[in-house]
């Protein structure tokens, strides 16, 4: 692979028990399929491992994002390994080592409109120097749902913004 080639990152939303992606994240994957189609030859990193607020099955989140987006017709070759994170501040750093091992030279981080600017920092400040686009799919959720989302991602990014390092 060279410095050309773009990897899509599509960072990771909830499952269920049985692995069934949420909305969240089946709206994700259908954002990581336009940029896909606007990007063939592509590559695709998804995330997400384990984490009691989003994927408690025996498989990583990741896993089902990639069955997920091959039934709707992305190759199996599209897709190198899995980062298996719990959080955002994770998807970043343990992307890194894929990104380098493959050489990628563009990234692509497809995540929910509401969650960019946290996702920005933390992909900006582990990339530098890198081309990072972001590509946002809408969120469908009740307003009470998506006004506690849109709280928590600024409380969060205000954390990460006065510190290094904030937890999740």
């Amino acid at each position: 692979m060279n410095k050309e080639e773009t990897a899509i990152v599509v960072l990771g939303a909830p499952n269920d028990e049985h692995g069934t992606l949420s909305d969240m994240s089946r709206e994700r994957c259908g954002q990581a399929l336009k940029e896909y189609q606007r990007h063939p030859g592509a590559k695709i990193i998804p995330t997400g491992g384990w984490g009691k607020h989003f994927n408690t099955t025996h498989r990583p989140h990741g896993h089902y994002v990639r069955e997920y987006l091959k039934a709707r017709g992305i190759p199996d070759e599209a897709f190198v390994e899995c980062a298996e994170s719990s959080n955002t501040l994770e998807d970043a750093k343990l992307c890194r080592p894929i990104v380098e091992r493959h050489g990628f030279g563009k990234l692509i981080v497809v995540t929910s409109d509401f969650h960019v600017a946290r996702a920005q920092f933390l992909f900006q400040r582990e990339f530098p120097g890198v081309p990072v686009e972001f590509s946002a799919s809408p969120t469908h959720l009740p307003e009470g749902d998506l006004r506690k989302r849109l709280l928590h991602e600024q409380t969060a990014l205000a954390k990460l913004q006065q510190s290094k390092e904030a937890p999740e």
